[in-house]
């Protein structure tokens, strides 16, 4: 709760940077109604791809994997699950559903984000329970050292300190020390640097950030993938996390990177949100408009199994239709054939993809 406790004092100047944000948030909140009164097909296409990537990025992050070709059975199927990765993906997905389904209805409160911890760990023994021992932030290089990226609160303190972040929250709402969404990101800083869970904390606090969100009518994150925003910009994500918790102990940190980042996340939704509402022309044609808005954010080469990875729930083969079609007009480059072909994204051609 350091980061808000910070804000309790209302600061007199915010960076220019975040202003701009705040504003362009703001424009962007006002057309949202305009944009959510498109077809309803349209917008059921782009929610549940949005389910999916959410599902499959926010637990990727954490090095959690299913199987490609499995993704849409584990989310949306009901058969039995083949190991613990596909439970917690699962479980990231009802712990969404909740959100979706209940969000206006569901408080900020510690038995609620017990709850959504316990929806995403599934049967682990200390699901849905604050830790028991001190447990640092490590972070694993590939070649095995380790480094101690962060201390956080001692776990005979963490109780007190959740406390005292919801009541923060609930007052800084309350009393306007900051703009909302500035609140929001130093809630879910504040949320990170307690650490209350031995592990799953990234998975809630993105599950907290999109309920918050919707708190505040804020509600992209419906349409657009949040989570998948943050895993193509995770590097970011841990660096700004890093340099806005050096002294959070001593209420002496810079919270502003991070939260700064947070508020591009959001604007970068909105962009696509509109981008993909003007696209997709017919329920038929949205999956393709996904596929072809994912080859289109390539940078330098890629292969089929990259806008695979973008695209959970998209088989193969109607990707490989559309590098084709894509390929005939020009609009990329192929080198070499198979599953190792390299891919280019030569810019956008008059495409006579359907």
């Amino acid at each position: 709760m350091m980061t808000l406790q910070q804000f309790a004092s209302k600061p007199e100047t915010i960076p220019a940077s975040t202003s701009w944000y705040l504003a362009d948030l703001s424009e962007a909140r006002g057309k949202q109604e305009l944009f959510t009164k498109q077809s309803p097909q349209k917008l059921k296409v782009l929610r549940e791809h949005a389910l999916i990537e959410s599902a499959v990025s926010s637990n990727r992050i954490e090095g959690v994997t299913v199987d490609q070709a499995r993704v849409a059975t584990v989310i949306f199927g009901r058969s039995l699950l083949r190991d613990r990765d596909e439970e917690e993906v699962r479980g990231y997905r009802d712990a969404l559903k909740w959100i979706h389904e209940q969000g206006a209805k569901l408080p900020i409160s510690e038995d609620a984000i017990k709850r959504l911890h316990k929806i995403t760990r599934g049967d682990i023994w200390d699901a849905g329970k604050y830790k028991e021992q001190d447990s640092d932030i490590i972070e694993k290089f590939p070649d095995g050292r380790e480094r101690v990226r962060f201390k956080a609160v001692a776990a005979a303190e963490t109780s007190a300190y959740m406390r005292q972040l919801i009541d923060h929250w609930s007052r800084a709402l309350r009393e306007r020390w900051v703009h909302p969404l500035i609140a929001l990101g130093a809630f879910n800083l504040d949320f990170l640097c307690i650490h209350p869970f031995r592990d799953g904390n990234g998975r809630v606090s993105r599950l907290l950030l999109l309920l918050k969100s919707y708190h505040l009518g804020f509600e992209v994150g419906r349409y657009v993938s949040i989570e998948r925003l943050i895993e193509e910009n995770k590097e970011r994500y841990y660096e700004t996390l890093e340099q806005s918790s050096q002294r959070w102990h001593e209420g002496k940190h810079d919270p502003w990177p991070y939260l700064n980042y947070l508020l591009y996340i959001l604007k970068s939704a909105y962009k696509e949100f509109e981008e993909r509402v003007g696209q997709v022309v017919s329920p038929k044609g949205a999956k393709t408009e996904l596929v072809l808005a994912a080859i289109r954010r390539q940078a330098g080469e890629f292969r089929l199994a990259d806008v695979e990875h973008a695209c959970p729930g998209v088989g193969r083969d109607w990707i490989r239709v559309l590098l084709a079609e894509l390929k005939k007009s020009g609009e990329v480059s192929c080198r070499g054939k198979g599953p190792a072909a390299r891919w280019r994204y030569m810019g956008r051609k008059r495409s006579t993809v359907k």
